[in-house]
């Protein structure tokens, strides 16, 4: 039964309508249909979508039996959300039954969970979270090759190849290590999130002519993938999405379902993808014989701050397509005022929207943005602080001599900032996690912040992420210990010790073609390089730990050999500890099925501070974060360093061991012909897949820019040293640098912000 509300709460309802902004306004006004709504930076989507929602339960009376759905991209921003919207019901003295805010995904969980028979996931089935070296990979890449020797052939060939045994050899480790894997994984996500099967793609490749055969080798990977997870009763998070819409597909099920959803509303509608929205639509259905069914759902997003579309299927066509749907219909709202920053920052982001787009279409290609430009909010605008006045000059671009004095500039420019705001939050955005590394050392090196002599209080988000990664890493030099002429696990251990520099760089598919070879090798074996020397020097020194010492003290080992950081050694006890209490036998095997159990499961927690958004912008503090991450975040002084055209917009990469397959790289190729498939576009060859691939990642690099020049409140500190490294792996070796084409353009259009 809904309630309803007295004059009182209606006066307040109407006080805070009257209080949004365009945009927000035509949310909270919404009573059924669809809905799309287009959002600038800044422009208080989650705020705005708080208040609709809190005004549409208060309205329509919404209870537990029929709720409001909001879905949103993460978890804490369905926190945040379900927070905002508490606080709006507790001032109208309301019951909280009456919404639910979920992740996409935790959606589908609860709607298969429902209908195990329906969805097909059951009580004992198992969430598989994918990577590249999964196990379920690799198994399927193995399981393919053995079953698909003339395709396989095919691939070894390349485009020339004399046969020679060791060449072939190494072909053979590059396709099953790093080629195919990664093939694996782009096409399981990229076809299943857009509700294609593996017989879908085999059809397509029947079709294609390419020399590789790439969506028939595709369809293999993705059924022989399919068929392992069916095996071991695992699901990953799209199998969760299709269990939640076979149970959509039943007409009793669904009706249950729908009975209990008054609308959905969708927050960060340009990441999700085509499988998504189909579900979200469904449930969003109301049906109507007499009148025609109705779909009450609204979708806000932002199609310009699309920044995953290149490692995952969210391709900002199709909320772009959603809103011109909408737009024909007169359902399309725009929130095109943001009071985050300054007028010049604002300036400067428009600007570089336009030049983006208008750059593309001379060039006759996709355009990166929705032209779509940010506003000022009113003068009588209720956010405090809004638009505030910039410091400094509110936008200024540098042309350092090298990367070394960018971050030198940028320490001092923050260290005046805070000595006059010392309440004011600082980050610097880069667009890597080497170039992330690089500026925290080198601002520690110059501001070091000791109690005799503060200097910076750096809060590096990514030292902490990496910290994720170490029981992986031991897990995988015990594998190695336990058998170290397998040519995928010294291959693994390698890239280990390369990633720590505790080797040289060198092409490690020579080496583990042969492990014999290069961890003994003999008299009459070929010499060694100099770089595969030291190598098998550090190589051989695990192997000889695992005879010399107790098998509690190798973790520790491995994590000395691998120079961790302080807080990484922490977390190594950590784990040495849980491992110590979980084993019983004291045996290799049992602590390597104890470490991938956790690995894969998942199931550690490295020793690290609590990530919330107030831990990324604290006052007093220099955040260094990548650009992605930085998305949702604000700080009121933002410096961007190391803008070069190499990074932004950059080139697709092919990595040199895989070479000889041609200029192209597989998973790009078959992504793209997998987004030709989507959008009903003839499929492209190989070269022109490539070219489209290239395309789009050079657009979603202006995405990028963009969204970080919008975390800026009161400054924006922009700039592309003439010299940097070609490699951010030996960031000491430099070279003349071209500037991203967005750099000399923003200076010509922005003269007066040029600083020395």
């Amino acid at each position: 039964m809904n309630f309803s509300i007295d004059s009182s709460q209606q006066a307040q309802l109407q006080i805070w309508a009257e209080n949004l902004r365009s945009g927000q306004r035509e949310i909270a006004d919404w009573t059924e249909g669809r809905l799309a709504v287009s959002a600038v930076p800044g422009a208080g989507k989650s705020t705005g979508m708080a208040v609709a929602a809190a005004i549409t339960i208060a309205r329509q009376g919404l209870q537990a039996n029929h709720q409001l759905v909001l879905v949103t991209f993460t978890r804490s921003a369905a926190a945040n959300l379900k927070s905002k919207i508490r606080d709006r019901l507790t001032q109208l003295n309301l019951p909280m039954g009456g919404f639910l805010v979920t992740t996409l995904h935790g959606l589908a969980w609860s709607i298969a969970r429902s209908y195990p028979e329906l969805s097909g996931i059951t009580d004992d089935t198992m969430l598989n979270t994918m990577s590249q070296n999964h196990r379920l990979l690799r198994g399927a890449v193995e399981q393919w090759i053995a079953e698909n020797s003339r395709l396989y052939g095919r691939l070894i060939e390349g485009m020339q190849f004399d046969g020679e045994e060791t060449e072939r050899l190494r072909r053979q480790s590059v396709l099953r290590t790093e080629v195919l894997p990664a093939l694996a994984m782009t096409v399981v996500q990229e076809a299943k999130k857009s509700g294609l099967m593996p017989e879908d793609l085999a059809r397509m490749g029947r079709e294609s002519r390419d020399d590789y055969a790439v969506l028939t080798i595709s369809a293999g990977l993705y059924a022989e993938y399919q068929r392992q997870l069916r095996s071991r009763n695992w699901i990953d998070y799209d199998e969760m999405i299709l269990g939640a819409l076979r149970v959509l597909q039943n007409q009793a099920a669904c009706e249950v379902w729908r009975s209990q959803v008054f609308a959905v509303f969708e927050d960060e509608a340009q990441d999700s993808s085509p499988l998504q929205t189909t579900l979200l639509e469904i449930l969003a259905t109301k049906v109507d014989a007499q009148n025609g069914d109705v779909q009450n759902l609204i979708r806000v997003g932002d199609p310009n701050q699309a920044i995953n579309s290149t490692f995952t299927p969210a391709d900002p066509v199709f909320f772009r397509s959603f809103c011109t749907q909408c737009q024909t219909e007169g359902k399309l709202a725009q929130m095109t005022q943001a009071g985050r920053s300054s007028a010049v920052i604002l300036d400067a982001a428009n600007y570089l929207l336009n030049w983006a787009n208008a750059m593309q279409a001379r060039a006759g290609k996709e355009l990166p943005f929705r032209s779509q430009m940010i506003e000022p909010v009113p003068q009588d605008d209720p956010q405090p602080d809004a638009n505030p006045e910039p410091v400094g000059l509110g936008l200024e671009i540098s042309r350092p001599n090298d990367t070394y004095e960018s971050v030198s500039k940028i320490g001092h420019r923050i260290m005046a900032l805070m000595a006059t705001n010392p309440d004011h939050s600082s980050a610097v955005l880069v667009r890597t996690n080497d170039q992330s590394r690089f500026v925290a050392s080198e601002l520690r090196r110059l501001f070091p912040n000791t109690p005799d002599s503060p200097g910076l209080d750096l809060f590096e988000v990514g030292e902490e992420e990496r910290r994720s990664h170490i029981p992986a890493e031991m897990l995988a030099l015990l594998q190695f210990c336990d058998r170290p002429h397998s040519p995928d696990l010294l291959k693994a251990a390698l890239i280990i010790l390369l990633t720590h520099k505790r080797i040289p760089t060198q092409d490690l598919n020579a080496i583990v073609t042969a492990p014999e070879q290069f961890l003994y090798p003999s008299a009459i074996d070929p010499e060694l390089s100099h770089e595969a020397q030291l190598a098998s020097r550090v190589c051989r020194s695990l192997l000889k730990s695992r005879i010399e010492l107790p098998l509690y003290q190798l973790i520790s080992f491995f994590a000395y050999t691998l120079d961790y950081d302080q807080a990484e050694l922490a977390t190594t006890d950590k784990l040495s500890e849980r491992l110590s209490q979980q084993t019983q036998e004291n045996s290799l095997g049992e602590l390597i099925t104890i470490l991938s159990e956790i690995v894969t499961s998942e199931q550690f927690e490295p020793i690290m501070a609590e990530l919330n958004e107030n831990r990324y912008m604290r006052s007093g503090q220099v955040t260094i974060i990548t650009m992605h991450k930085a998305k949702g975040l604000d700080w009121d002084y933002v410096f961007i360093p190391f803008l070069h055209e190499a990074m932004i917009p950059g080139k697709l990469y092919v990595p040199r061991p895989a070479e000889f397959l041609g200029p192209f790289t597989l998973p790009e190729v078959a992504r793209a012909q997998i987004r030709a498939i989507v959008h009903g576009n003839p499929l492209p060859d190989l070269f022109t897949s490539w070219e489209r691939a290239e395309e789009l990642k050079q657009a979603e690099e202006y995405r990028l820019l963009y969204v970080a020049m919008t975390r800026a409140k009161r400054l924006l500190w922009i700039s592309a040293a003439k010299r940097g490294p070609f490699a951010w792996s030996k960031p000491e070796i430099l070279s003349d640098r071209t500037p991203c084409p967005a750099i000399p353009a923003l200076i010509k259009q922005f003269p007066s912000c040029v600083v020395g």
